[in-house]
C-alpha cells in the first residue's frame, strides 16, 4: 500500500514474542486480513492483539508515537461504555523488524460496512450514543494538535489539490471540486470536543446488528465536534443519517462540516488505495 511499507510475517512476530514476552508463547498466533492501512495486526490467543506499524521511520519517533497512542487508548476506554482496546505492553525492534510495536487487548466483533448496517436504526442510535459520550469527555483544556483532520477545512487545500489531480482518471473531479469549494467555506466557531479521530467503518465493530466496540483509538483527542460525524456519512443511508443528526441535535453547519471531513477522507481513499487496498478504495467511492 505504501512506498515505504514494511513486510511483517507471522514467523517474525512469533520470534519477537518468544524473545520479549515468553509468557505468551503458549497462545496461538494469527494474522488478521489486511484491511487496515497503518498496522499489521496479529492476535495472540483470544484476548490480545499485537500491532506492527507498516510505515518505516525513525524508531525513537515511532516509540514516542506509540506511547502517545497508548495514553490515548487508555483515555478512550475510560470515556466510553463500548469496549475499546487498552494497551498492555510495548515491544522493541528485533528479528529483522526495525520498529517498536504495541500489544493491546483484543475486542471481538465484525468490522462495520455500509452493506451490513446502512439501514439499521439500532446501529445509528448506537453511533449517536457513542458520539455523545465522546463529546462529554473532558478535554482538560487541550485543543486540536494541528495534525491530521479536525481543525479547519481550508488548512487541507494542498492535500485536496493532490487528491483531485490523482483522481482525474477515476472520478468526476469537476463536480467534486465544486462540492469541495462549498465545503471549505463552512464556518467554524465552536469549541473543540473529544473525538475518536478516525471513526471509519474499519474502526467500528458490529455484533448482531449493534455497535460492539471501537478500535484503533490512538488518535483520540480534541478536535472539531463535526469530525466523528464522518462515521454517519461513511456508513448510513439518508434516513439513518437523520437519526444520528436528530439524536445529536447537530446544527446545519456542524452536520455539513461532518460531510466535509468525510468527503476529504474519501477523496484520499480512492486514488491512494485503488490497486493496493480495494476495500478502502470502495469505501471512498461509496461515501462520495
Amino acid at each position: 500500500m505504501h512506498a515505504d511499507q514494511l513486510h511483517v510475517t507471522a514467523a517474525t512476530v512469533s520470534q519477537l514474542i518468544r524473545d520479549q514476552f515468553p509468557h505468551w508463547t503458549h497462545h496461538s498466533l494469527n494474522a488478521l486480513p489486511q484491511t487496515g492501512t497503518v498496522h499489521a495486526i496479529f492476535t495472540i490467543g483470544d484476548q490480545l492483539a499485537a500491532r506492527f506499524p507498516l510505515h518505516s521511520g525513525d524508531p525513537d519517533r515511532i516509540l514516542e508515537t506509540l506511547r502517545h497512542e497508548a495514553e490515548a487508548l487508555e483515555r478512550l476506554a475510560a470515556a466510553i461504555t463500548h469496549p475499546s482496546p487498552e494497551p498492555v505492553a510495548l515491544g522493541e525492534p528485533g528479528r529483522g523488524y526495525p520498529l517498536p510495536w504495541i500489544v493491546c487487548t483484543w475486542i471481538p466483533g465484525d468490522i462495520a460496512a455500509p452493506a451490513s448496517v446502512s439501514t439499521s436504526d439500532a446501529a445509528a442510535q448506537d453511533l449517536a450514543a457513542l458520539l455523545r459520550e465522546l463529546r462529554r469527555a473532558d478535554t482538560y483544556g487541550r485543543t486540536f494538535s494541528g495534525k491530521g483532520r479536525g481543525g479547519h477545512l481550508p488548512d487541507h487545500d494542498e492535500w485536496m489539490e493532490t487528491c483531485f489531480d490523482q483522481s482525474a482518471e477515476l472520478l468526476d473531479t469537476e463536480s467534486l471540486r465544486k462540492l469541495r469549494s462549498q465545503f471549505r467555506q463552512l464556518p467554524r466557531d465552536d469549541q473543540d470536543v473529544m473525538n475518536h479521530g478516525d471513526l471509519i467503518p474499519q474502526n467500528i465493530l458490529i455484533s448482531d446488528g449493534r455497535l460492539a466496540g471501537v478500535i484503533d483509538g490512538g488518535t483520540y483527542g480534541p478536535a472539531d465536534p463535526a469530525l466523528d460525524l464522518i462515521a454517519a456519512w461513511h456508513l448510513f443511508d439518508g434516513t439513518r443519517r437523520e437519526v444520528v443528526r436528530t439524536e445529536l441535535r447537530s446544527s446545519d453547519v456542524e452536520w455539513h462540516r461532518g460531510a466535509a471531513w468525510a468527503f476529504q477522507q474519501a477523496m484520499g481513499l480512492v486514488w491512494y488505495y485503488e490497486r493496493s487496498n480495494p476495500t478502502m478504495a470502495r469505501l471512498g467511492r461509496s461515501t462520495l
